[in-house]
């Protein structure tokens, strides 16, 4: 084949790439003297080199690679903003608790609902103590295995707003109805007849300085039953470390799941919640969970180019 033919070739029978136009005399054409000037060339100049039959090299300029993974900004300032969510939403559950605490059924005249649980298992007061030593436990590995996470923000956004909604909620359920207490030993302090604002800030502040758990006796307040919310915590730390985890740590799913298990257990065993209570509070939990995740992951929500209407 002669030169003039060869330069109507683009892609020989080959497999071998021809210049469409110039001689071999042009600017855009190296002659190197052996393969290893081609590498050399290809590190230096950061070009595509590739042989032709007539022992010419094209050159052909590469643009840089793209990143494909979009980057994920903190927005710390969100993250803040969800916190104070969550904790005013906290503030309205204990406001909630402090208020309906004196419109709980007096325990010498309604006796505890019946209840499944309680014909098949006997009652056992240290069972409490338990479920918050393991929900104390496991809020705090979350944490630390949150704080290692490459979107730490991000998450702890996202725990935020969940549970901030989840508070908003109970504080519904607990106040619109009230149901007898649960257990026949667990001590709730004396009512008042006349409920002011400031015993409700007082009684806040109470429940506040020991985080809302009977562990440390600051928790003295009866009412709070539907939902549970100690089975809210159980189930939130379990599936964040299993949405914000790798796979391959199944041991480390398996163990928070236990823990789970046996915390909600226990709070049964305890009569600190009625089965109802454990039921819809995870019923809420899991659902609102997973649905604002399907949101999150919505890659067509995430585009700003669709528009609603």
């Amino acid at each position: 084949m002669s030169v003039s033919e060869d330069e109507n070739q683009p892609l020989l029978t080959n497999g071998k790439y021809q210049v469409s136009k110039g001689t071999p005399n042009s600017k855009n054409i190296n002659e190197p003297t052996s393969s290893f000037e081609q590498g050399m060339n290809h590190r230096e100049n950061s070009c595509l080199i590739l042989p032709c039959e007539n022992q010419d090299a094209v050159k052909i300029n590469l643009p840089s690679p793209e990143r494909e993974e979009a980057r994920l900004p903190s927005e710390i300032c969100k993250t803040v903003i969800a916190f104070w969510f969550m904790f005013f939403n906290l503030v309205l559950n204990l406001t909630c608790l402090a208020i309906v605490h004196d419109r709980v059924p007096d325990r010498s005249k309604y006796p505890p609902l019946p209840d499944i649980f309680f014909g098949v298992f006997s009652s056992a007061d240290w069972a409490l103590d338990v479920s918050e030593i393991i929900i104390i436990t496991s809020v705090w590995s979350s944490l630390l295995i949150i704080f290692f996470h490459r979107h730490r923000f991000i998450v702890l956004r996202r725990i935020f707003l969940i549970m901030g909604l989840l508070y908003f909620f109970r504080s519904i359920t607990m106040f619109v109805t009230q149901v007898p207490v649960a257990s026949i030993t667990y001590y709730c302090s004396p009512k008042k007849n006349n409920t002011t604002p400031i015993l409700i800030v007082k009684r806040v502040l109470h429940l506040l300085s020991g985080f809302g758990l009977s562990i440390n006796g600051q928790h003295t307040f009866c009412g709070d039953y539907i939902y549970s919310g100690h089975t809210v915590i159980l189930t939130m730390t379990y599936l964040v470390i299993n949405e914000y985890t790798p796979r391959r740590c199944w041991i480390l799913h398996w163990a928070f799941w236990c823990a789970s298990v046996t915390g909600i257990f226990m709070v049964l065993l305890s009569r600190g919640h009625y089965t109802v209570d454990v039921v819809l509070a995870y019923f809420v939990t899991s659902r609102v969970f997973w649905i604002y995740h399907t949101l999150a992951n919505n890659h067509f929500l995430k585009d700003n180019t669709h528009c609603i209407g």
